[in-house]
């Protein structure tokens, strides 16, 4: 986990950063130097239930996944959430009303919208099948950037990938659990619904996962960030922190 105490508590909210499906928290590791010039606060970059060095969750929610991650913040915490892709509903989920957390804003990037029955039945597929052992990191270190969506973004022997590998006796596999791939079609409406906290739904220009149209039909405000795909946030980590500007 990305994790900045950094002493600034109380001049600004805490920065709640979301990884996706697939990543861990080291994925806002090049971030820290922006974090440490712009954000007036702390920030946390936790790795979700079931992801890197977070246990499982005996099945798979989006409410789950965000009560595993309230249960790390303060009481008196205020919590600003930029969240991607599975983290980004993650983070709806925590804003709502009924989870109890204080939550002054929420930065949905590159949530996929529309989910069709092929999809639903790969991704249960995925959760059925027994863990992926590798003789070497190399070849692990390949699947990790393809199930996170990093491929061509990081290296594969960048420490970020390392945070989301485990080897075991010799051999090599994914720290996820693949059974979060279980998680389901989020409830956009649903979740939207059950905040008040204002929300902002973002993508990347050229990401294929979601389209502008399909963002517009939540009623919340679309940002589009141009030239980016569906990791905007490792692609460009300055332009995805500017959505944050009025947060901090």
């Amino acid at each position: 986990m990305v994790d900045d105490p950094g002493g600034r508590a109380g001049r600004g909210p805490v920065l709640l950063l979301l990884h996706g499906m697939g990543a861990t928290g080291k994925v806002w590791l090049p971030w820290v130097p922006l974090l440490e010039r712009n954000w007036p606060g702390r920030w946390l970059a936790p790795d979700l239930a079931g992801h890197g060095w977070s246990a499982p969750l005996p099945s798979y929610s989006f409410h789950g996944l965000a009560e595993r991650i309230g249960h790390g913040l303060a009481a008196d915490d205020r919590v600003v959430v930029l969240g991607h892709s599975l983290g980004g509903v993650v983070g709806l989920a925590l804003a709502a009303r009924a989870a109890g957390t204080p939550v002054d804003a929420v930065v949905g990037l590159g949530i996929k919208a529309v989910w069709s029955p092929d999809e639903l039945t790969r991704a249960a597929d995925l959760a059925a099948r027994p863990v992926s052992w590798f003789a070497s990191r190399a070849e692990a270190a390949r699947r990790y950037l393809r199930v996170s969506g990093l491929t061509g973004l990081i290296p594969p022997d960048d420490p970020v990938v390392d945070a989301g590998l485990r080897q075991v006796d010799g051999r090599w596999r994914l720290a996820m659990d693949p059974t979060a791939f279980a998680v389901g079609e989020p409830d956009l409406a649903g979740l939207l619904a059950a905040t008040d906290a204002p929300v902002v739904l973002a993508r990347g220009e050229h990401d294929p996962m979601v389209t502008d149209a399909q963002l517009t039909e939540f009623g919340v405000p679309v940002a589009t960030l141009p030239g980016l795909g569906h990791n905007a946030h490792v692609e460009d980590p300055a332009a995805v922190s500017a959505l944050l500007d009025a947060y901090r």
